[in-house]
C-alpha cells in the first residue's frame, strides 16, 4: 500500500511539475504576442492620423480596387464605346450632325470633292465625327496643299483649304496634267484649254520641275520666253522657247545653268533668238552648234560673239548635217 501511494504522489508531482512547466510556457507565448501587438500600437500611434481615419482610408482603398476591377470589366465588354455612341446618337437626334460644310481658301479646285467628304462620312454627329480622318481624306486630293477642320455648333464643319499652285503642264502618255512645283499631279488637262503655264515633256519630267525653275533663275531675262522643256533621257534638258527655238543643255546642274548663262549673253549681245534658227546645241562647252533652216547661211558676227562667251568651235548646220 505504502508502495502505491508513493507512485500516486510521485505521479501528482510529476504531472504538477509539467503543468508549471507548460503554464510556464504559454504564459511566455502571451508575453511575446503581447509584446508584438504593442509595437504595432506604437507604430499606429507614431502617425499623424487617428484610428478612424486609417479605417476609412483603408475602406476607400478596397472601395477603389473594387471600382478598378469594375471598370475594368467594362472596358473589356465594350461599354464605354456603347456609350458614347449613345451619347452621339442622341446628340444627332438632337440637331448637333453635320448638316452644312463651309469651305474656304478655294480659287482655282473645284469644291465638289471636299463636300462629298465631309458629308459622307458614316457617323455624322458633331459629337463623334473624326476630323483628322475627315482631313487625311482631303489631303488625298491633289489640289489640297493643307487642310485645316473645325466644329461649329450645331451642324457646320469648316474647312479651310490650303490650294497648291499650277506651275507647269506635264504631257506624258499622251495626256495632259496640271502640276506644282514639286510635280504633284493637280487634275487633267485638255489640249483645247491650256493654260498658259510652260509645257514640261517626258517621263518624270513632273518631279524635275522645281530644278527646272532653279535653272531658269540664272537668266532671268530668259525665263518669260520660255514655252516648254523635255526631260531627255532622265539626264538633261531641251529648252523651247515662244520663237519657236530649241535650246540642247549640257548634263548636271551646274554645267546646264553655266551654258544658259552663256547663251542668255549670247542672245543679249547678238539677240539668237527670233532669227529663225532652228536649233542651238550647248551640249559640248567647247562647241556651239547652231541648226539652221534648210539654205541659210548664217552671219559671222554670231560667231565671233559666241566665241567670245567661251565656245572654241562654233558650227552651223542644216537639218540633217547637226552636230
Amino acid at each position: 500500500m505504502a508502495e502505491a501511494r508513493i507512485r500516486r504522489g510521485g505521479t501528482a508531482r510529476l504531472s504538477s511539475a509539467k503543468g508549471r512547466a507548460s503554464a510556464g510556457k504559454s504564459g511566455g507565448g502571451r508575453g511575446r504576442a503581447l509584446k508584438r501587438q504593442s509595437s504595432l500600437d506604437r507604430l499606429v500611434e507614431m502617425l499623424p492620423v487617428s484610428e478612424a481615419t486609417l479605417q476609412r482610408m483603408a475602406s476607400w482603398a478596397i472601395v477603389g480596387i473594387f471600382g478598378a476591377i469594375v471598370i475594368a470589366i467594362a472596358i473589356f465588354m465594350g461599354l464605354p464605346g456603347m456609350a458614347r455612341q449613345q451619347a452621339a446618337d442622341l446628340a444627332a437626334r438632337a440637331g448637333f450632325e453635320v448638316d452644312k460644310v463651309e469651305v474656304r481658301g478655294v480659287e482655282r479646285m473645284d469644291e465638289l470633292p471636299v463636300y462629298n467628304i465631309a458629308l459622307g462620312q458614316v457617323d455624322r454627329s458633331m459629337l463623334s465625327l473624326d476630323l483628322p480622318r475627315v482631313r487625311s481624306e482631303m489631303l488625298k486630293l491633289g489640289w489640297v496643299k493643307d487642310a485645316r477642320i473645325s466644329r461649329r455648333l450645331p451642324d457646320t464643319l469648316v474647312v479651310d483649304i490650303v490650294e497648291r499652285d499650277p506651275v507647269a503642264v506635264w504631257q506624258h502618255g499622251g495626256q495632259l496634267h496640271l502640276i506644282d512645283v514639286s510635280g504633284v499631279v493637280l487634275q487633267s488637262v485638255s489640249a483645247s484649254a491650256m493654260p498658259d503655264l510652260p509645257l514640261v515633256v517626258g517621263p518624270n519630267a513632273n518631279r524635275q520641275t522645281a530644278g527646272l525653275n532653279r535653272l531658269m533663275e540664272n537668266a532671268p531675262a530668259l525665263k518669260p520666253m520660255l514655252a516648254g522643256a523635255t526631260w531627255v533621257g532622265n539626264r538633261r534638258w531641251d529648252l523651247r522657247f515662244q520663237s519657236g527655238e530649241t535650246l540642247s543643255l549640257p548634263e548636271g546642274d551646274k554645267d546646264s545653268a553655266g551654258a544658259l548663262v552663256n547663251f542668255a549673253r549670247m542672245d543679249g549681245v547678238n539677240r539668237l533668238l527670233g532669227r529663225g534658227i532652228v536649233k542651238f546645241d550647248m551640249r559640248d562647252p567647247d562647241r556651239f552648234v547652231l541648226r539652221l533652216p534648210q539654205g541659210q547661211v548664217e552671219e559671222k558676227p554670231m560667231d565671233d560673239a559666241a566665241k567670245d562667251n567661251g565656245a572654241k568651235d562654233v558650227a552651223a548646220a542644216t537639218p540633217g548635217e547637226e552636230g
